[in-house]
């Protein structure tokens, strides 16, 4: 890899130990921080180094406090080509800035955690070195996934709608759809703001980008990824999302028309997410406590009459971001895609 800004060139032997090499460029803000976690327990996988331009030389546990004990590590402003996978947790914009800046070299796989590779553009893939990015939802591309030397990592809200919706968009059932989700602190990244602050958050909820939200052009664009050729793909999905009062996590209830029984929807989704393992549908009530600090999504039914309403939950850093992300590299190294995110619920 070379950095442009002061031209220097940098490490380029090749990895050969059999371990997984991964570099992080961004990792004092949330997602970098959660992915560090992961990795360092990971069994397959070795940390080179972790990016940041405002914490060069500050051991990691100087950031994220929690990791005292875990690992010696420093940030650094460095770059290396002695990795096999580059993680960006930088901001919207950032990371396509990054990639402009600084020659990637081509063996190096990139697993991109913002949202500027997830979109088409006129029907076209983005790519870094001809390589494409591949939209990074298990669920619907493992197999994609698994040969792909880029991944657009998807977004938390459109994560977790799209797992609601999808068993019922590749069966011809998806009419419009009105969803409402909730989401805590953590979405919002680690800079502060106003919403951010806890003397804004406790207490209070907030609706924010009605209709608007970045993550429904994602959303869609998967969802018409399963629909039958025989089927309209004009459905429209009409969320309103809210700022939560808790930390983290993300619950989402989406409702529409539908026909067909509950027993028979409860088998749908069963047999589209028999072969995926972070994927569960449940027959009680669900509740945010079952996902946070997983790699899960657990999704529930209901329906009055003609009326489904589909809710679904997920932890917005992990299945949401950094999880996702880690599952993402296991599938691409053809290893098991739960290795490193066997985790534990927060359950109380």
């Amino acid at each position: 890899m070379k950095n442009k800004e002061n031209n220097s060139e940098l490490l380029n032997s090749p990895s050969g130990d059999g371990g997984i090499k991964v570099g992080i460029i961004g990792g004092a803000g949330y997602t970098g921080g959660e992915l560090i976690r992961l990795l360092i327990n990971h069994p397959n996988a070795e940390i080179v180094f972790v990016n940041s331009k405002s914490n060069v030389e500050k051991h990691l546990h100087e950031v994220h406090k929690d990791l005292i004990g875990e690992t010696d590590l420093k940030f650094t402003s460095e770059l290396s080509n002695n990795i096999d996978v580059l993680f960006l947790c930088v901001g919207h914009g950032e990371a396509k800035k990054f990639l402009e800046e600084n020659e990637i070299d081509e063996k190096i796989k990139v697993v991109d955690l913002s949202q500027d590779f997830r979109l088409h553009q006129n029907g076209q893939r983005a790519t870094v070195n001809g390589h494409p990015f591949v939209y990074g939802l298990p669920e619907i591309n493992k197999n994609q996934i698994k040969s792909a030397h880029n991944i657009a990592n998807p977004g938390c809200f459109a994560t977790a709608i799209q797992l609601g919706l999808l068993p019922l968009a590749k069966a011809g059932l998806l009419t419009e759809v009105y969803t409402t989700g909730i989401t805590g602190s953590t979405g919002a990244g680690q800079g502060l703001s106003e919403t951010s602050h806890f003397s804004w958050r406790e207490n209070n909820i907030q609706a924010y980008k009605t209709l608007t939200h970045q993550h429904i052009g994602e959303i869609m664009q998967s969802l018409k990824q399963v629909i039958p050729i025989n089927q309209s793909t004009n459905q429209q999905v009409n969320f309103v999302p809210w700022r939560g009062d808790f930390t983290r996590g993300i619950f989402v209830s989406s409702t529409l028309h539908c026909e067909k029984s509950l027993k028979d929807l409860i088998e749908l989704y069963e047999e589209f997410y028999a072969d995926h393992s972070f994927t569960t549908i449940s027959k009680g009530a669900i509740f945010l406590k079952q996902v946070v600090n997983t790699n899960k999504c657990i999704i529930q039914l209901e329906k009055v009459g003609t009326k489904l309403v589909v809710h679904s939950a997920i932890d917005n850093l992990l299945k949401g971001a950094s999880g996702q992300a880690l599952q993402n590299m296991n599938l691409m190294f053809n290893i098991d895609e739960t290795t490193g995110l066997k985790l534990k619920a927060s359950n109380f």
